[in-house]
């Protein structure tokens, strides 16, 4: 038995694993690449695997990363049946189209300058007609349900706490009358998310394939998360400007939704607070989630059970149409507006950057992840003039970031994860992460687990037959003093914020109660032990 990794090797992006035997051969995800140039040429490249030999392909959920060339992969030739969960299907059924359409309104776009210019046109990787027709070999199973997608095949999806519907892929391969266990983690969720349960736990695998993509960092606490938000909220209105959030269309924006809706309960949220979801698909995506309250978690079915609509908020608009997307740019400032794409590479999300980037009484707030090469990386690396639509916008606006939104799991929850497993596992493979974030987690399973680590690069092939050859497997890079350095900042901050929260806390409920002196005296003896 073989695996291949032609996808999410050492990047972020790209998801699409290979496992092959004699008698089968079969895909796990098949994403979109995006990011640098150097690695979104990858989407325009032949697979390196023929397409139609695959007998079947295995989604772990819609994310365009984990989702995005299946219209590829079906216009060249594959026609197998797709798996996945009820609501992988639903998500990926309005994603691919939008994914489509971003595509051949980007090829439109730049086609109309190199008519111009006399150069060749560009195609679209795939088209609308060819997402919509893609979407015909998807076949949904349920959560915890084990079947049989070929003779030596055996498949279980068990929820990942990603996004809704998210899998981790639990596959029982025979060849030769030896039975094997692989585990794909797909994106593993972070805990205590909003609306979602927490990642399933797994016991047993032979070889585990890991996302990693905060494998080298801590998330801040959801509560510290709403306490942050608050603070850009009531920032920019001091400002006068609007706040901007670029937010993945799936789960980050109805994340913000559900925690607005709680500031709003708690009468935090200023009254005439205006609040936009410029996003279709953000929309469209958001009507799933209503009607798929089987995956919530306990607190969300609580909500729902008091009457509550976690998803519905005073003052909230839904731009639906062009139009009413460029409206909001004309509005004087004060908006708080939610638009996609989450990287800031694509989608309405452009124009607002290229309407609010340049004015000081602006905010961008960023609350995902955003890979290297993006629009949103860029920013976030303080870059102060960027090109959006071949035009040069001066960066004024304050770029803020709450890591506490992540739906990824951070390299705590990933540690304690693999903690649960009952049975040592022959190999993990890192997958879904920078090196950097990829090297620091690999020291770190050596060191506390004894696990051997492989970090495979983009096309690399193991044979899982045979005993791995010692230097098949990466070995754990050398003490980094600047990774340790950045942890430790990480913790800093996480600890400062938490202080302020709970000082905040302290401070209030005693003003409430009146006990001045005693309130005088502790944030005295406070301030001494900090400064001395």
């Amino acid at each position: 038995m073989k695996i291949s990794f032609h996808g999410a090797a050492r990047t972020v992006t790209g998801s699409f694993f290979v496992v092959e035997t004699d008698t089968v051969r079969f895909g796990v995800d098949c994403g979109l690449f995006q990011g640098k140039s150097s690695v979104k040429e990858r989407n325009y490249q032949p697979f390196r695997v023929e397409p139609s030999d695959l007998d079947f392909l295995v989604l772990t959920h819609a994310h365009i990363d984990h989702s995005g060339l299946i219209p590829k992969l079906f216009v060249q030739g594959f026609k197998g049946p797709i798996y996945c969960t009820f609501a992988t299907a639903d998500l990926a059924a309005i994603l691919l189209p939008d994914s489509a359409y971003i595509q051949e309104m980007e090829v439109e776009r730049k086609n109309r300058k190199l008519t111009r210019a006399g150069k060749p046109l560009l195609t679209p990787i795939y088209t609308i007609e060819d997402a919509h027709r893609c979407l015909e070999l998807f076949q949904p199973y349920g959560y915890d349900e084990i079947f049989k997608p070929a003779p030596d095949v055996e498949i279980r999806l068990r929820d990942a706490g990603h996004i809704l519907g998210s899998s981790i892929v639990e596959a029982w391969v025979t060849e030769n009358g030896q039975k094997t266990k692989l585990v794909f983690s797909g994106d593993l969720g972070n805990i205590r998310q909003r609306i979602i349960k927490d990642p399933t736990r797994i016991e047993s695998a032979e070889y585990i394939i890991l996302e990693s993509t905060y494998g080298d960092r801590l998330h801040q606490a959801n509560t510290t998360r709403m306490d942050r938000l608050l603070e850009a909220i009531e920032y920019t209105r001091r400002k006068g400007g609007n706040l901007i959030i670029p937010a993945f269309a799936v789960e980050r924006t109805q994340d913000l939704i559900y925690d607005l809706n709680l500031l709003n309960k708690q009468g935090k949220l200023p009254k005439d607070q205006k609040v936009y979801i410029d996003s279709p698909l953000a929309i469209a995506a958001t009507e799933v989630f209503k009607r798929s309250a089987e995956f919530y978690d306990n607190e969300t079915r609580q909500l729902l059970m008091e009457g509550a609509d976690p998803f519905r908020l005073p003052n909230l608009e839904y731009s639906r149409t062009r139009e009413d997307s460029v409206a909001l740019n004309e509005s004087a400032g004060g908006n708080i507006i939610i638009s996609a794409s989450g990287m800031c590479d694509a989608g309405r999300i452009k124009h607002h950057l290229k309407h609010n980037l340049w004015r000081p009484d602006s905010t961008i707030l960023f609350v995902g992840y955003q890979a290297i090469g993006t629009l949103g990386r860029r920013l976030l690396d303080g870059e102060k003039l960027v090109r959006i639509h071949g035009e040069q916008v001066a960066v004024k606006a304050d770029i803020v970031k709450i890591d506490g939104y992540s739906a990824h799991a951070d390299q705590a929850v990933i540690m304690a994860w693999l903690k649960r497993f009952t049975v040592r596992p022959k190999m993990i493979f890192l997958v879904h992460g920078e090196e950097q974030a990829q090297f620091t987690l690999a020291q770190l399973i050596a060191d506390e687990l004894g696990v051997p680590v492989s970090i495979p690069d983009w096309l690399d092939e193991f044979d899982l037959s045979s005993p791995q050859e010692e230097q098949s497997v990466i070995q754990p890079c050398e003490f980094n003093p600047e990774v340790f350095s950045k942890k430790r900042e990480l913790e800093a901050e996480e600890a400062y914020l938490q202080f302020r929260l709970d000082m905040n806390r302290h401070f209030q409920s005693s003003l409430e109660a009146g006990q001045y002196d005693e309130l005088i005296r502790s944030l005295n003896a406070a301030r001494k032990v900090i400064l001395g």
